[in-house]
Order: C-alpha cells, then sequence, then structure tokens
C-alpha cells in the first residue's frame, strides 16, 4: 500500500521546498490540475526527478537513459508507435529479460494492454518522459527503404496510378498506409533527422539515382532507388514543396515544412536541370533549435575576452568570415542571443532567414521584387534600430551602407567570404572602401572554420608521425606531454570516429598598429604579422588546442587550417 505521495517523496529527495510543495498542492488545487503537471508546467522540478520520485515511490528500477544495450527495435516492431508515444512507454531488453519503461507507473491501462500484446511476463521500470520519447524516436523500426523500393517496383509493374497527395501537418513517422512512394520520401527525411544530415542530395545519373546525405560537412551514400522511380520520387518532392510538376527545363526553388519526431524541420528545396533529368538539393534546418550563450562556442579566454569586448561596443562593425558552411551565420546568431533584451532593438536582413529568434525583426531578402539587401538596409536604418545584422556582404554598395550605419552610432554584424581575418580588409580595399572609413567603423574581425569532432564513445589513443607534428608546429619534445587521438568506429557515430562538429577561431582586433596598417593600405601578409603579435591566435593553432584537448584530430585541423610550417 503506498503511503505517501509523489509530491512528500519529491520533498524527502530535495528536489522541492516543503513550502513550495504545499503552495503548489493549494495552485493546483485551484487550477483543477494535477500536483505533477502544475510543477512540470512551472518549472519548480524536472521530468527526470518526477520520474525519480515516482520510482521510489513505487519501488521500481529508475532509468536514468535509454541506449543501444537495452532498446530493443524487434519488441518495438511488436506495438503501434503512436501507442508507445501517447502513453509514453517502450519495451527494453536486458539479457532474456523483457522490461516495460514507463513515466507513469500509476496508469495500468497500457501496461495491462502491453500484457496481452506479450503474452509473456515483463518487469516494470520507471524513466523520465523525455528519455523515452527520444529512444522510440531512436530505435522505433521504420519501415526498410529496400521493401519500399519493391512495394514501389510491384506498384509500377502492375500499372497502378502513383498517388501525389498533399503534405500534411503530421509527423511523417507516423504515416504509415501511404503509398509506396509517400513512404520512400517520408523515409529518406526520416533517416537524414536522424543522422543529423544538413543536406540531401537526389543526383540522376545515365542508369542510376543516388541519394547522399551531407552529415558533419562529409557526403555519404545512403540508397540508390531504381532509375525508373526517378520521376515518381522527384515529382513527389515538387508537390511537397508547392513547385510546377510540369516544368522540367527551368531551375525552381521551394520549401516544405514537416515534422519528424516531433521536431519542426524547415526543408529548402532546389531543383536543377541536369543531363539525365532532374538533380535535388534538400538543405534541413531545424526550427526548433536554440543557440547558447558565447562562452559555449569553444573559444579561448583571450578569443573570449575579445568577442566580449566587440560585441559590447555601442557602435561599430564586426565581421564573420571564412567559406561557405563553415558556421558563420550560427556564430552570428549565438552573438544575437546574448545581445537579445528589451531594451535593444535588432534588426536583421537575411537570404534566406535560416532560424526564428523571438525579439528580433528579421527581413528576408526578394531580389526578384527589388527588395536586395541595400534596399532592406535602407529603410532598416530608418527603423530606429540599435543593432543590425547582415546576412552577407556581398557587395559595394551593401559595405557602404554598412559603413554609414556604423559611423551613425549602430552596432553592425555581418559575414564576408574569406580566407582569414587579415585577408578581410584587403578585401574590403578591394571592394572599394576607403581606408580611413575601415579604420573607424571595424571594431574586430572573426575567421573560424569547422571541425568534427571525435566520438568521445570510440576514440583510439596513438602517436603521431613526425611529419604530422611538424605540418601543425609541434615539437617532438612537446608531443611527449599530449595524449592524441585518432578516430575509431561504432553504432553511436555510424562507423565514422566522428560525431558532430565545433569551430576554430581567429579574432582579430583593431589595433592602433593595425589602423595605420589600414591606413597604409598594407598586405595581407603584413596586417597579419601584426595581428599576431598584437595576441591573435591563428586558425591552426587554435585548432592545435582542441587537438591537446582530444576533441579532434591532427588530419582536421590541416583539412581546413593553413600548415603549422606557415605559422609567424
Amino acid at each position: 500500500m503506498i503511503e505517501k505521495t509523489i509530491g512528500q517523496i519529491a520533498v524527502e529527495e530535495g528536489f522541492l521546498a516543503q513550502d513550495l510543495y504545499a503552495k503548489s498542492i493549494a495552485a493546483a488545487a485551484d487550477e483543477n490540475s494535477s500536483f505533477e503537471a502544475y510543477v512540470l508546467k512551472n518549472n519548480l522540478i524536472s521530468e527526470r526527478d518526477i520520474a525519480f520520485s515516482y520510482a521510489k515511490l513505487y519501488g521500481k528500477t529508475f532509468y536514468e537513459a535509454i541506449g543501444e544495450k537495452v532498446a530493443d527495435p524487434d519488441l518495438m516492431a511488436r506495438i503501434p508507435l503512436r501507442f508507445l508515444r501517447d502513453n509514453a512507454v517502450v519495451p527494453l531488453r536486458e539479457g532474456q529479460q523483457v522490461r516495460i519503461a514507463t513515466a507513469r507507473p500509476y496508469d495500468f491501462q497500457p501496461i495491462d494492454e502491453l500484457k496481452l500484446i506479450f503474452e509473456m511476463p515483463f518487469d516494470l521500470v520507471v524513466a523520465p518522459k523525455n528519455i523515452i520519447l527520444e529512444a522510440i524516436n531512436k530505435y522505433y523500426p521504420l519501415e526498410g527503404a529496400q521493401k519500399m523500393i519493391a512495394e514501389l517496383e510491384e506498384e509500377a509493374s502492375q500499372g497502378d496510378a502513383l498517388r501525389f497527395e498533399a503534405i500534411e501537418e503530421t509527423d511523417i513517422m507516423g504515416a504509415a498506409d501511404d503509398a509506396p512512394i509517400i513512404k520512400l520520401v517520408n523515409n529518406i527525411l526520416y533517416q537524414a533527422v536522424k543522422r543529423n544530415a544538413s543536406d540531401i542530395h537526389i543526383e540522376p545519373f545515365e542508369k542510376e539515382l543516388r541519394v547522399r546525405y551531407r552529415i558533419d560537412g562529409v557526403m555519404y551514400l545512403a540508397l540508390t532507388p531504381p532509375k525508373r522511380t526517378q520521376g515518381a520520387l522527384i515529382s513527389r518532392i515538387k508537390i511537397m514543396s508547392n513547385l510546377n510538376i510540369a516544368e522540367k527545363r527551368v531551375p525552381q526553388d521551394g520549401r516544405i515544412q514537416i515534422k519528424v519526431a516531433e521536431k519542426a524541420i524547415d526543408i529548402r528545396v532546389s531543383i536543377l536541370p541536369v543531363i539525365h533529368g532532374e538533380r535535388v538539393v534538400m538543405r534541413l534546418l531545424d526550427k526548433t533549435r536554440s543557440f547558447g550563450q558565447l562562452d559555449k562556442l569553444g573559444f579561448s579566454e583571450r578569443d573570449y575576452r575579445v568577442m566580449k569586448q566587440c560585441t559590447e561596443q555601442p557602435n561599430g562593425i564586426l565581421l564573420v568570415t571564412g567559406p561557405t558552411g563553415s558556421g558563420k551565420t550560427s556564430t552570428l546568431y549565438s552573438i544575437l542571443y546574448e545581445l537579445n533584451s528589451p531594451d535593444v532593438n535588432i534588426v536583421t536582413v537575411e537570404d534566406p532567414v535560416e532560424y526564428q529568434m523571438a525579439g528580433v525583426g528579421q527581413v528576408q531578402v526578394r531580389e526578384k521584387v527589388g527588395l536586395t539587401f541595400a534596399a532592406s538596409l535602407r529603410s532598416i536604418l530608418r527603423q530606429d534600430p540599435d543593432i543590425v545584422m547582415i546576412g552577407e556582404t556581398r557587395d559595394q554598395e551593401t559595405a557602404q551602407i554598412a559603413i554609414q550605419a556604423a559611423l551613425t552610432g549602430h552596432l553592425v554584424l555581418s559575414t564576408l567570404h574569406t580566407n582569414s581575418a587579415a585577408a578581410t580588409i584587403t578585401r574590403l580595399l578591394d571592394m572599394g572602401i576607403e581606408p580611413f572609413l575601415i579604420s573607424s567603423t571595424l571594431v574586430g574581425v572573426v575567421a573560424q572554420r569547422l571541425v568534427r569532432k571525435l566520438c568521445l564513445q570510440c576514440r583510439e589513443k596513438y602517436t603521431p608521425t613526425p611529419e604530422a607534428l611538424r605540418r601543425i608546429g609541434i615539437s617532438e619534445e612537446q608531443a611527449k606531454k599530449i595524449q592524441f587521438y585518432k578516430p575509431g568506429g561504432c553504432d553511436e557515430c555510424l562507423q565514422t570516429g566522428y560525431r558532430g562538429r565545433l569551430a576554430i577561431f581567429e579574432i582579430m582586433t583593431i589595433t592602433p598598429d593595425i589602423v595605420k596598417l589600414i591606413l597604409a593600405r598594407s598586405d595581407t601578409a603584413e596586417i597579419q604579422r601584426q595581428a599576431v603579435k598584437d595576441g591573435m591566435t591563428l586558425l591552426v593553432q587554435d585548432g592545435v588546442r582542441k587537438i591537446i584537448e582530444g576533441v579532434t584530430t591532427i588530419e582536421e585541423v590541416l583539412a581546413v587550417a593553413e600548415s603549422g610550417e606557415e605559422i609567424i
């Protein structure tokens, strides 16, 4: 017999203060709500602590996490996906023992239904609701792509018309009864999201159709559907993107908004006619993604201090530079996240608006109707902004307006395509910007690259070659004090040895000595030498710092940064 309540257990475990417990009981009664619903809604206690309290209350084992060792896709496949998610339950297997993890051990109806399905004894365990849903989303086996292709070929051989329904605002994981072509497209999208792919490429060739994912900046072959499915596959994507399925001669751009495993995903679609059909590239943007503080981006102490100084300036220009796909936009959004508060007015002009940020006015560039970067900026400056973010400084006109904004008391954030922080000065001069304007408005330049992070589950210790050490500027004597790692390979990282990416930086401040060099129109090498004297850390040096920390490899750093042989 249960003699205590969930709230009393939470108080005993130190999850909730006694006075707050009493107030919560009263407030929940006033709202005609349960104690659990009230404290979770008001963030007074976490889902983890609620689950732990239930485990103690009912005398059940508590699961902090659910990994691949206990998750059993075969057991999950015996239960409808919707049932698992609606009831927050998931079957697990430890050795020969079957267990059912639940977030609500007091709800006996789904447990009784599972007893009828399994017809075998099982133990009941407790886990946080978010952990259970994450395990379902990660391990529930969707119908295999090869089986879908087989169904598709069978349907085509029977002469049936392929069905093209409009996309609905439902989770694509629940689409079990759709036509094979719809299930195939949904599976391609689901697998891309599951693997954290940034892009999906559908490429037609003379005798084959190829589907590839870009994961952590590297392309991986995912699927090779039969060539005869090409037309149906691309037509389905066009319908989802609200594009013209009859037009196959000109490029088309569209957008798809879907939900995958409760995550809202915005997909930018680009279709380009090539000699063997139409090539599709889809960029996936997670709308639920949030941007954290600057100190979470991996800056060194010096670089973080410099970044704070630059972003706290009342006016001036801060530029983030690097090639396409180097994380410039993410860095800008993190800066905006730090600066965003009720007492400042922030307006951005972007092409396209990749992520929506509450409290920030975001303008989408539309070249066709004349809403260019320059035209948008002119109007933005009449909106009384404190901070202006320009997605990209593409031409002289945009650069001139940005400088005028900085001169008139605005902090301007923007990106530029250059190879290093010092090369940014040369690029601005080449764009026709006068040296005295650059030196009086520019407050700092951030150059960055992305390197893949080692999977911490399977990384392996090793000793690099003397040649590799020489290229990153580490002596053999220094190497004796460093533990180097190389990629291994496990299920968690899809056998790649890498999981996720991080940025390496070089941050140049505009010191009086740099100002003199700008006014003298000095070359990039001279500006870089002076910046290093003033304390700037080069990209490869910041990469070495992260190699020493054991989070990336020599090969990754050398793939994106200049060799240590060239360090000044």
